[in-house]
């Protein structure tokens, strides 16, 4: 398997547009929350990632890369769909929460493996760029999207903005597909 770097760039971008435009949703969503379950949540991620850096000699190939990256892509939209199709409550709140610890478990695992597997400088230095200007672009687009629909309340701009998540996690899992291409 190798890693396609144009698509995998477009990943990235895409990926950081979807993290852009979602930041301002989590403190909605968590508001049910006791402050209590961040320090458990806390504790498991580290535990967890401790599990996987220990895991490291057998994760370390770009087939593991492949499956983890759509792993936790495919997380992502679960927990956007269940969004949109739940009502917010503790339940809702606790599951996303859950989701989001899962896909941050892996987080410096595919730091990692992009760094060893995309080894070259002008690689990693469009990957970083491209994941700056999407995020910018994400955030940007949230900021607009909420000042527009500031007649709803909170819960309301945030399930509205989990539409556009939708399309734009639906275009990360495509170039996730793109990005990986077996010899």
């Amino acid at each position: 398997m190798q890693i396609i770097k144009k698509y995998f760039i477009a990943y990235k971008f895409t990926n950081a547009l979807f993290t852009g435009l979602s930041i301002g949703t989590i403190i909605s969503i968590y508001a049910p929350l006791h402050p209590s379950i961040y320090s458990l949540g806390g504790i498991a991620l580290a535990l967890g990632m401790l599990v996987i850096a220990r895991m490291y000699s057998k994760l370390f190939t770009v087939e593991w890369f492949y499956r983890i990256t759509l792993f936790v892509e495919l997380v992502l939209l679960a927990m956007v769909l269940f969004f949109l199709i739940a009502k917010i409550s503790y339940t809702t709140a606790l599951l996303i929460y859950i989701g989001y610890q899962i896909t941050f478990l892996f987080g410096s695992y595919l730091i990692r493996a992009e760094t060893i597997f995309l080894n070259e400088t002008k690689t990693l230095s469009d990957i970083d760029s491209f994941k700056q200007i999407g995020s910018i672009i994400g955030m940007g687009t949230s900021y607009l999207f909420y000042s527009y629909y500031k007649e709803l309340s909170n819960i309301g701009q945030v399930y509205n903005i989990h539409y556009p998540l939708l399309i734009v996690q639906i275009a990360v899992i495509f170039f996730v597909l793109k990005s990986f291409m077996r010899r």
